[in-house]
């Protein structure tokens, strides 16, 4: 079972767990934040990492996170690979706010999962692919 250290910037952070529903862990805002509309923000999360040797992990926002707080993850898919890992490398969500919003200190505001690593590949140059052609970008229709 692949074990992951973690780090606490604060004694009274809150303690991230396994749930028995769901592969995904939360994680809390380490501060209470204000943003406006149109700003751009990292919101510490209050944690930093050292992940198991073939494993990285992915941030995403909880399904209720926008509705809550109006704010999207601004790089759109969170990827922490397993060299940021020292003491100080705390995670953080970079976020934009579509409204004028407050997020407190402990607030579940994303959540991670691990998963392993790409194995090595080679690119190989080919003049053909396979004889299926699928009808190109976007055309498998809407329903």
């Amino acid at each position: 079972m692949p074990t992951i250290r973690i780090h606490y910037f604060s004694p009274d952070a809150p303690r991230l767990k396994v749930t028995k529903t769901g592969d995904w862990i939360d994680l809390y805002c380490a501060e209470t934040m204000t943003l406006h509309a149109g700003e751009f923000a990292l919101v510490p999360l209050g944690v930093s990492m050292q992940l198991p040797e073939g494993y990285e992990a992915r941030t995403a926002p909880r399904s209720s996170t926008f509705r809550r707080w109006g704010i999207l993850q601004a790089n759109s898919v969170g990827v922490i690979d397993n060299a940021y890992c020292g003491t100080n490398d705390e995670w953080k969500l970079p976020v934009y706010a579509t409204r004028d919003t407050v997020i407190e200190k402990g607030d579940r505001i994303c959540q991670f999962r691990i998963f392993q690593v790409q194995p090595p590949i080679v690119f190989e140059e080919a003049e053909e692919l396979s004889s299926t052609d699928r009808g190109g970008f976007g055309s498998t229709g809407v329903k």
